[in-house]
């Protein structure tokens, strides 16, 4: 999707039954649209696949296949998410790729990776969120009864589709570029989910590595910066990221508490994570004695890094996600008005955009096949033989 807002014509060929996402509901929008029993559609799959264009197609057979040979032989960029082997099992080895189309760029997503023990395990994020130790940091700390808990989203098929993206993007530019190791050539790319997951630990596997002890779960209190967490006001909770000495200063002014910034147990922020629990009482009897609007005030003014603890509408429709377009509103062909997040990344000159709507199960068919070179009876014969 996200190369599709930057401005791919992205086919996304789905099997006859659909992407499964279809399916992972509730919530549903839409539902009775076709009978009362029709659920509609999940929001899961509208959330992710806007801008593309839905060829529905059984590559069981071997007309579908063809159809997708057709497809790949002129198509710059091939992302698939098959099981180890899945792929090539179709007929669509890294050897046949090649002979199709030596521009091709091939990113395949897998759970684990092609190689190692635990190749051919299906990738969920849950499961690899767990595997992977980000559920290990994630939570309340046991002394709190907390339990090792996943993240709000399924941030680790994000991230690995993140990581896919810029992959493709590099492999594009090596493509294009003059006299480089793959001037005119495409590649392929291998991402994984486990290894996208890994990656994002960043200075909680530094910790690990520094210290040969895992980290721990906190909460929302940060393991090298002190102090960095929510705290209870006398109205809710505050988030307050103090991230350097000045900061700090600015942090005990605004507080009234001028002389914990220059007392020894806490005056730098080495000393801070060390004594943590010293000082987190201190402050948190403080901030507790007025309302989350209060302290708001006195420390955006002092320049302290902080904010509300908002919920998902609160953040989507706050004045500064209004002022950068991150709710947008696209017309469904089957659902009608829809609102959607909107492109995190403004380019200057070339600017993401929102085009289509996510699209119906194989509303895009007929038009694809045509341009594959497919007449209108060998269409109607594919779709007859239940091949589109």
């Amino acid at each position: 999707m996200l190369l599709a807002d930057l401005g791919a014509d992205v086919i996304k060929v789905e099997p006859p039954d659909g992407d499964g996402t279809r399916a992972w509901g509730p919530p549903w929008v839409g539902a009775g649209r076709l009978g009362p029993d029709d659920p509609g559609v999940a929001a899961y799959y509208l959330a992710v696949n806007r801008n593309k264009r839905s060829l529905r197609l059984d590559l069981k057979t071997e007309p579908g296949r063809e159809v997708l040979r057709r497809l790949l032989a002129r198509a710059d960029v091939l992302v698939e998410n098959f099981r180890v082997g899945g792929f090539a099992g179709l007929g669509f080895g890294d050897d046949v790729l090649e002979v199709l189309n030596p521009r091709l760029i091939h990113l395949a997503i897998s759970g684990y990776g092609p190689t190692g023990p635990d190749a051919a395990k299906p990738g969920y994020d849950f499961v690899i969120q767990a595997v992977a130790g980000l559920m290990s940091i994630t939570g309340a700390a046991d002394q709190a009864g907390g339990e090792p808990t996943k993240v709000g989203v399924a941030i680790a098929d994000v991230v690995t589709g993140l990581h896919g993206a810029v992959a493709i993007l590099a492999a594009l530019a090596g493509r294009e570029r003059d006299a480089g190791p793959a001037t005119g050539r495409g590649q392929r790319i291998d991402a994984s989910i486990l290894e996208s997951t890994l990656a994002v630990l960043v200075n909680q596997a530094q910790n690990a590595f520094a210290t040969d002890v895992p980290p721990t779960r906190r909460g929302n209190a940060h393991p090298n910066i002190v102090p960095y967490e929510t705290f209870a006001t006398a109205d809710g909770q505050i988030a307050i990221a103090v991230g350097s000495e000045r900061q700090w200063a600015r942090f005990c002014d605004a507080l009234g508490l001028a002389d914990l910034s220059t007392d020894p147990r806490f005056s730098s922020n080495g000393v801070r994570v060390a004594n943590r629990d010293d000082l987190r009482p201190l402050l948190a009897d403080r901030l507790v004695r007025e309302t989350t609007s209060t302290w708001l005030g006195r420390l955006e003014t002092a320049e302290v890094p902080c904010g509300p603890i908002n919920d998902v509408l609160a953040a989507l429709t706050t004045d500064q996600a209004a002022a950068r377009d991150m709710v947008v509103d696209i017309d469904h062909p089957a659902l009608g008005p829809i609102r959607q997040v909107g492109v995190a990344v403004k380019l200057g000159s070339t600017p993401a955009t929102i085009r289509s709507a996510p699209p119906l199960l194989g509303e895009h068919s007929d038009e694809v096949l045509a341009a594959l070179g497919y007449d209108p009876v060998e269409v109607a014969r594919l779709r007859s033989a239940g091949v589109v």
